[in-house]
């Protein structure tokens, strides 16, 4: 990119609302993913009877298990959660800043 046209981009004010924007959301969503894994093995090393525990009565599967399960969806969604996000709102400012700084 053209040195004087990036000068231009970073300067103007879409640009560091786009950056607040994208910076505080990606803040939050790894705070949020942090919590959950941190949860998972806090749980698993103070009370790894409970991971071991069944379901319910007669069943195979473990809590570990599901829980096991459930923490990687739960990562793949928020996961979708940001795409979605930076492909509708954080790409649409992102044109705006390139329209109207390449002027």
């Amino acid at each position: 990119m053209d040195d004087h046209i990036y000068e231009r981009v970073v300067a103007h004010p879409k640009y560091a609302e786009l950056m607040s924007k994208r910076n505080r959301f990606a803040l939050l969503l790894s705070a949020i993913v942090l919590v959950v894994f941190y949860s998972f093995v806090a749980v698993a090393t103070l009370k790894p009877a409970l991971f071991s525990a069944p379901l319910s009565e007669g069943l195979t599967w473990c809590v570990g298990l599901v829980a096991g399960f459930a923490i990687q969806a739960f990562a793949f969604a928020m996961t979708g959660v940001y795409v979605y996000r930076a492909n509708g709102e954080f790409d649409a400012l992102n044109r705006v800043l390139i329209e109207e700084a390449g002027r």
